[in-house]
């Protein structure tokens, strides 16, 4: 089995990256294969709506030049999917944007790729907003038909400066349970 997660900052290596590995001890403890892909300085750039996923069905974006169609293939050839993001004026990142935005359409034009994999949401926040950046990747799990396990709260870390998550004990411990819980569950359905 394995877990692909998306760091949507633009901090390669910064809070959302860390809460993301915290989430991976787990999962590695259980087995459970982990990657990385960080989306800081990578070419990306957002849906044109020009719907060609729908009428091509190859499982690709017909957006060339940048990063995610082989995101895409990660999230396809995954048994779950951690998309990662810090709140940008209560949302996330614009690269994370793209990434649902584009991904989800061509999800959706080929019949559901991501339909019963394992989803989960991890979120870094100065201090608010969180909720709204939870539930953006969240609404997009969803839609694709992906199962979405808990944790002990939601899915979030507190810091703004690079490291200042590892301070935050709740979002440390959110981030064990959550792994734990992902675990548990992609045990389950596999």
């Amino acid at each position: 089995m394995k877990v692909i997660a998306f760091n949507g900052s633009s901090r390669k290596d910064g809070n959302t990256a860390i809460l993301i590995r915290e989430v991976f001890k787990e999962l590695e403890t259980k087995g459970i294969e982990t990657e990385l892909v960080q989306l800081a300085g990578k070419k990306i750039r957002g849906c044109m709506a020009c719907y060609r996923c729908f009428s091509r069905k190859d499982g690709r974006c017909a957006v060339k030049g940048d990063i995610v169609n082989e995101c895409i293939e990660k999230m396809v050839e995954a048994d779950g999917i951690i998309l990662g993001s810090p709140t940008y004026f209560s949302d996330v990142s614009a690269e994370m944007k793209a990434l649902i935005d584009r991904a989800g359409f061509v999800s959706k034009a080929n019949g559901d790729l991501f339909r019963r994999k394992v989803g989960a949401a991890v979120v870094a926040v100065r201090r608010a907003g969180s909720v709204h950046a939870f539930d953006t990747v969240n609404h997009f799990f969803l839609i694709a038909q992906m199962i979405v396990p808990g944790s002990i709260y939601w899915n979030m870390g507190i810091g703004r400066e690079k490291g200042e998550v590892k301070e935050d004990e709740e979002g440390l411990r959110t981030m064990k349970v959550l792994g734990e819980n992902m675990a548990w569950l992609l045990k389950k359905i596999r």
